[in-house]
């Protein structure tokens, strides 16, 4: 583990599983999508895995920290974002697991890997590139909207990458939930489990979690709908995370579902 250094516009935080992460003031931070999708993926001890899109490169540390995979890679198409990525790997000392590619996903090819992946994951763009208010900072607009690739090219890349029979996890906006499940299975990716995630129960979800299967057979498993916070307030005000919430937050894993 080696010394932080700090540049403008950065930030030191320790997130979960005491991860010291390097973000950047402008740059999109942290957040409970990122959490869940590492949570969510299932253990491989073998897998040689791919995260399209790194950011921060957060989700991969996760998955590092609990040893989830052999091999991790990320492909980040911004340079910054890809050398921020390194860094963060560095600082908790998992440089020697989690390698870094800044490649456009549309780009690549398993070549680049040594062979085919196991599995792949992202947590990808989720507005179109005409959507919604244009960010003033660059690497927020391209980290929201598809400027670099839209769910399509991310489909297209994870099934041009994994073996038959990978997986592909990604989390995504219930939205958009036709535009992902029809491009997975345009690129030979069959969804076979699907979460979707609320803050409570009486709100509609706000994200869902799905897992599929290079060349699997039809038949999807629907898990019961996790809900992060209690529906009712303490005197303070503030909800307390639900059972399975903290359970998830524990463990790093979705075992009970």
């Amino acid at each position: 583990m080696t010394d932080t250094v700090l540049f403008e516009g950065e930030r030191l935080d320790i997130v979960n599983e005491n991860i010291r992460l390097i973000q950047k003031k402008n740059g999109l931070t942290f957040g409970t999508d990122a959490y869940l999708l590492a949570a969510f993926m299932r253990t491989a001890k073998n897998a040689r895995v791919l995260e399209l899109g790194g950011g921060t490169g957060i989700i991969s540390l996760l998955c590092a920290s609990r040893k989830k995979f052999k091999e991790i890679y990320i492909a980040e198409i911004q340079e910054d974002f890809a050398e921020l990525c390194r860094r963060n790997a560095s600082i908790n000392g998992l440089d020697g697991t989690v390698k870094t590619l800044c490649s456009d996903v549309r780009d690549l090819r398993a070549e680049s890997f040594g062979g085919e992946l196991d599995i792949v994951f992202s947590n990808p763009p989720y507005m179109r590139a005409d959507s919604g208010k244009r960010n003033e900072h660059d690497a927020k607009f391209i980290a929201r909207h598809e400027v670099c690739g839209g769910i399509e090219d991310f489909c297209a890349a994870a099934s041009r990458l994994l073996k038959f029979g990978g997986l592909f996890y990604c989390v995504y906006r219930p939205d958009r939930m036709c535009d992902l499940l029809s491009a997975m299975r345009r690129h030979n990716l069959e969804p076979k489990r699907m979460t979707f995630v609320s803050a409570d129960e009486a709100s509609s979800p706000s994200m869902m979690l799905v897992e599929a299967k290079k060349g699997g057979s039809t038949g999807l498993k629907m898990t019961r709908p996790l809900f992060l916070h209690l529906c009712d307030k303490d005197k303070s005000g503030h909800r307390s995370e639900s059972e399975d919430a903290k359970k998830i937050y524990e463990s790093c894993s979705f075992e009970a579902f």
